[in-house]
C-alpha cells in the first residue's frame, strides 16, 4: 500500500478520502431503496429488485397535480414496510400533509417526522442537523429524507424584500440552491442516506418543440443522481376514478439510460401497484407471448393482463421474475 497516498490523506485532512482497496467512505452505490414498484425500480437502477440509489439525491418533477406528493408518500410507505426499524424525515413546504393523509395510506406515523420549512437556507440547516444527529447515533437505523417541494421554498432575502414591500426578483436563489446541495451531497453519500425531492416543471417558451424544464435553477440538476419527470392520466374502474396511471421518464440518470419511460399505477386506496408495468416489459422481451388480447402462459392457457395483475403471485413466479430482471437490465442499463 502506498505510503504517499496515506500521507496525502493525512495532509489534506479530507474526511471523505479513502484508498480504494480499503473500501470507500461513501456508501456503496449498489445499495438501493425499493420504491414499491418493480418497473420504477428498473427505471431508476436497471433492476426490478433495485430502486432509488441509497446514498444520493433523486428528484421527482412534474406539473401541478401530477401526483408528486402522492407518489412520494407511496415510496415512504414502501421504505417503512421494508425497514421495520427505519425512519422518514419529511421536510414539507406546502402545508399539504395531514395525519389522516399519512395514516390512510398505511404509513406508520410513529416513524415519520414532519419538519415544515419555508426557505432554502432553513432546509439546508435543518437537513444538516438531521444528518449530524444520524452520524452521532451508533445504531444508525435506515433513514429516508424527503423534501416536498423545492419549488415552494423561498429565500431569506425574498422574505425580507417582501416584508419591506420590494417586488424585485431574488437573483441569488439559484446560487443558494447550488450551495445547499453541494454541502448535502457528500454528507448523504458518506452516511448512506437517500434524499428524495419533488419539484415543479414548466413549459419552455420559444422552443421549436414542446419541452419541459425543472424550476429552481441548475443546482438540483447537477446535484441529483436521478431526475424523473412525471405526467399522469386517470385510472378508472368502469366510470369510477380509482387512481392515476403515472408516466415516468428519466430526464437525468447516472445509473440507467436517459429518456426511458415507464408507466406505474398509483391507487388511491392501495398506493403503488408493485407489479404494474411488468406485463408490457415481458411482452417486449418475449417472456410473455401475446395472442390477440390475451397472453399465453407456459401451460398453454391464455389470460388477460388484468388477470395477471390481480393474482401476481400465480403468474409472476421466481423463474418469470428472474427473466424480467434480465430484461430490465437490457432495457434500462448502459452497456
Amino acid at each position: 500500500m502506498s505510503n504517499f497516498l496515506k500521507n496525502v490523506i493525512r495532509e489534506t485532512n479530507n474526511e471523505y478520502a479513502s484508498i480504494v482497496s480499503d473500501g470507500l467512505s461513501v456508501a456503496d452505490v449498489s445499495s438501493y431503496v425499493d420504491t414499491g414498484s418493480f418497473i420504477f425500480n428498473a427505471l431508476c437502477s436497471g433492476s426490478i429488485h433495485g430502486g432509488l440509489p441509497a446514498n444520493k439525491i433523486t428528484a421527482i418533477a412534474g406539473e401541478s397535480s401530477t401526483g408528486k406528493t402522492f407518489f412520494l408518500l407511496g415510496v415512504c410507505q414502501s421504505f417503512l414496510e421494508k425497514n421495520v426499524d427505519g425512519n422518514v424525515v419529511f421536510f414539507e413546504s406546502e402545508s399539504a400533509i395531514t395525519k389522516d393523509m399519512i395514516e390512510t395510506r398505511g404509513i406508520d406515523s410513529t416513524r415519520m417526522l414532519i419538519l415544515p420549512v419555508t426557505t432554502v437556507q432553513e432546509f439546508r440547516y435543518q437537513a444538516l442537523q438531521v444528518l449530524e444527529a444520524y452520524e452521532a447515533d451508533e445504531s444508525r437505523p435506515p433513514l429516508l429524507l424527503c423534501l416536498d417541494s423545492l419549488g415552494m421554498l423561498s429565500t431569506t432575502k425574498e422574505i425580507e424584500d417582501t416584508e419591506a414591500g420590494k417586488e424585485t426578483r431574488d437573483m441569488t436563489r439559484s446560487q443558494i440552491v447550488k450551495a445547499a446541495f453541494r454541502v448535502l451531497t457528500l454528507k448523504l453519500g458518506k452516511l448512506g442516506v437517500p434524499l428524495l425531492i419533488t419539484n415543479h416543471t414548466y413549459d419552455v417558451i420559444g422552443s421549436m418543440f414542446p419541452q419541459k424544464e425543472m424550476g429552481g435553477g441548475s443546482g438540483l440538476k447537477y446535484a441529483a443522481s436521478t431526475i424523473i419527470y412525471l405526467s399522469k392520466k386517470k385510472d378508472k374502474d368502469g366510470t369510477d376514478v380509482v387512481g392515476n396511471i403515472i408516466h415516468c421518464k428519466t430526464y437525468k440518470s447516472r445509473l440507467t439510460k436517459e429518456n426511458q419511460m415507464v408507466d406505474v399505477r398509483l391507487s388511491y386506496t392501495k398506493g403503488l401497484d408493485k407489479y404494474y408495468g411488468l406485463v408490457e416489459l415481458g411482452e417486449k422481451h418475449g417472456i410473455f407471448n401475446k395472442v390477440s388480447t390475451r397472453y399465453e402462459m407456459p401451460d398453454g392457457s391464455k389470460v388477460f393482463g388484468k388477470q395477471m395483475l390481480s393474482d401476481p403471485e400465480k403468474y409472476f413466479t421466481d423463474e418469470v421474475m428472474a427473466k424480467l430482471d434480465a430484461a430490465a437490465k437490457t432495457e434500462f442499463s448502459y452497456g
